[in-house]
């Protein structure tokens, strides 16, 4: 298990994960954007790249196009996000201090810019109505394998209820993936399960977890813990929304109405 710490981000581009660097098993550039009120920031590389609002009000432009994106908090209010091709220049000016996250990765397809507003973004509540809510959580697809059949990479976020589980039954899929973490209010903390082991993670933490390792995660009660997932797809296999391998002795779970104890007897 590979946890990394939050360290404290400075202006400009805060480079957390690096597909050339120590963990190049990610096959992804991951970092954090931080932009204060009247900053500005611009790029223009050779990667397929996104750009998710977390928070904040930002002016975004590309392709002589713009637009004014706010977005309070990710708990409440959905996604906004620009996904551009190779070489297509971005820039991105803070009209209130504000952070980004930003996912790269090779791609040489060339495709149409998108931009992901709040009514675009698919949301799904997993886990209502079985072993008692306690792994009822919002799931918010950006872009993967199934929408975006041009992109190389997929993202999203979840909202973890507090005192809930996500990420359940435990799972895993051939393709790496990034959990990147913040709690409400910002000293709560979670705990990251990948296959045995259990790491504290607490806000600005990101969990990297490799290829085919089984992973669930748990919030602290009274605390609320959003996280942006990122995944490469492989060559030979694209991440869909059926790429969930459930560990075999917790596939009961998934079944129509489990009985749970107390209601089931041992």
């Amino acid at each position: 298990m590979v946890i990394k710490k939050k360290v404290a981000f400075k202006s400009g581009y805060n480079e957390i994960v690096s597909k050339d660097g120590q963990y190049k098993e990610m096959r992804l550039d991951f970092g954090i954007l931080s932009l204060k009120r009247g900053e500005s920031y611009s790029c223009e590389l050779p990667l397929e790249r996104a750009f998710l609002l977390i928070s904040g009000h930002v002016t975004f432009k590309w392709e002589n196009q713009s637009f004014n994106a706010l977005r309070y908090c990710p708990l409440d209010d959905n996604p906004i996000c620009l996904q551009v091709s190779k070489k297509v220049k971005v820039e991105i000016t803070a009209e209130l201090d504000s952070e980004i996250c930003i996912e790269r990765c090779e791609n040489n397809k060339v495709f149409k810019s998108i931009l992901y507003k709040p009514g675009d973004t698919k949301t799904e509540v997993f886990g209502e109505g079985v072993l008692n809510d306690t792994s009822k959580r919002s799931v918010r697809t950006i872009f993967d394998g199934q929408s975006a059949p041009w992109s190389n990479m997929v993202m999203g976020e979840v909202i973890n209820h507090p005192g809930r589980w996500s990420s359940y039954p435990p799972h895993d899929h051939p393709q790496p993936e990034i959990y990147h973490y913040r709690m409400y209010p910002k000293q709560g903390f979670g705990v990251s399960i990948i296959e045995n082991e259990a790491t504290v993670v607490e806000d600005g933490d990101t969990s990297l977890i490799f290829p085919n390792l089984t992973h669930s995660q748990v919030a602290a009660p009274g605390y609320a813990m959003y996280y942006i997932w990122m995944i490469a797809h492989l060559k030979t296999e694209r991440w869909l929304p059926t790429t969930r391998y459930f560990r075999e002795e917790h596939k009961w779970l998934n079944g129509p109405n489990p009985v749970i104890w107390p209601d089931r007897k041992f």
